[in-house]
């Protein structure tokens, strides 16, 4: 398998697993801070992963040189789900889901301005088409609401966040020097969790740890092993063998497997009308998966 296809099966684990954490997530986003919840999150990942580290590649003090890159990676996606959970609290799954799908789009621009990655035509069109499909879900097909632009306040929120995530992909090039993916992706997870503790001490004080539903204790184990741990990696992974629009192009498949999760969770599937934008976001992944002469030119 060339590092290419790796990537690609990367991603495609990556977008089954984080599609998780938008419908768990909307249902603990009004028990907890998410300042609160992601501090906690972040440490269970960390942990998760140094253990993974020292089984296998080992934690040399090396490459945690500079560690100033890793505050910055860490804050990037400490800010990015502070926002997402702070979001979910008003936006719907499978519309929150479709925000995510903007974050290609994002990840172009920035894969320029960072590594000056060059977005080909295909991918172009194929970011364009994925961008209309997102906003049919965000707006819940509603041609109306479309034209007016009036945007949720909690999808607007979340879209935020999804910025700070799309800048984190070409970051990850930029910054790494060599390290392991998952020595990597540790130091990022101890700089984000030392941030949200700092930021959020006063929720997490005022929480009462040991009264809150059981939702928010599947929520936290979820979002810390699956849609942060192994997702992280995953990022990393594929960050380091794909563009930086590529990588992001498998969020096209969220709302899809949220769509599935909704449903497995008895929430009902939304209406027939708005499953056309979802097939324009998987018809822009299959031309951004297929435009593999892409050139890619990265500084530095």
């Amino acid at each position: 398998m060339t590092p290419s296809h790796q990537g690609h099966a990367a991603m495609l684990a990556f977008s089954a697993l984080v599609a998780g954490s938008f419908s768990l997530g909307a249902l603990a986003a009004n028990e907890i801070a998410p300042a609160a919840l992601n501090a906690v999150r972040f440490w269970i990942a960390a942990a998760v992963i140094g253990a993974a580290a020292l089984a296998t590649t080992g934690l040399p003090r090396t490459a945690f040189r500079a560690p100033w890159r890793f505050v910055v990676l860490g804050g990037l996606f400490a800010f990015y789900f502070l926002l997402m959970f702070e979001g979910l609290k008003t936006a719907p799954p499978v519309s929150a889901a479709a925000v995510f799908t903007l974050t290609p789009v994002l990840a172009a621009g920035f894969g320029w301005l960072i590594l000056r990655q060059v977005t080909t035509p295909r991918m172009a069109a194929a970011l364009a088409i994925g961008g209309a499909g997102a906003l049919w879900v965000i707006f819940r097909a509603d041609w109306q609401a479309l034209r007016a632009f009036e945007v949720g306040r909690g999808e607007a929120i979340y879209f935020l966040g999804c910025v700070s995530h799309a800048a984190y992909t070409p970051m990850v090039r930029r910054l790494n020097r060599g390290e392991a993916p998952l020595v990597f992706t540790f130091g990022m997870l101890i700089a984000g969790g030392l941030l949200l503790t700092l930021f959020g001490w006063r929720e997490i004080r005022a929480t009462d740890w040991g009264a809150l539903p059981a939702i928010v204790w599947v929520t936290i184990f979820y979002v810390s092993v699956f849609a942060s741990a192994a997702t992280f990696v995953l990022l990393q992974f594929a960050t380091l063998r794909l563009p930086s629009a590529k990588v992001m192009a498998y969020t096209y498949l969220t709302p899809s497997w949220v769509i599935l999760w909704e449903i497995l969770l008895g929430h009902g599937a939304p209406a027939p009308v708005v499953f056309l934008g979802v097939a324009l976001t998987v018809a822009a992944l299959l031309l951004l998966v297929r435009d593999e002469e892409s050139p890619v030119r990265a500084t530095g």
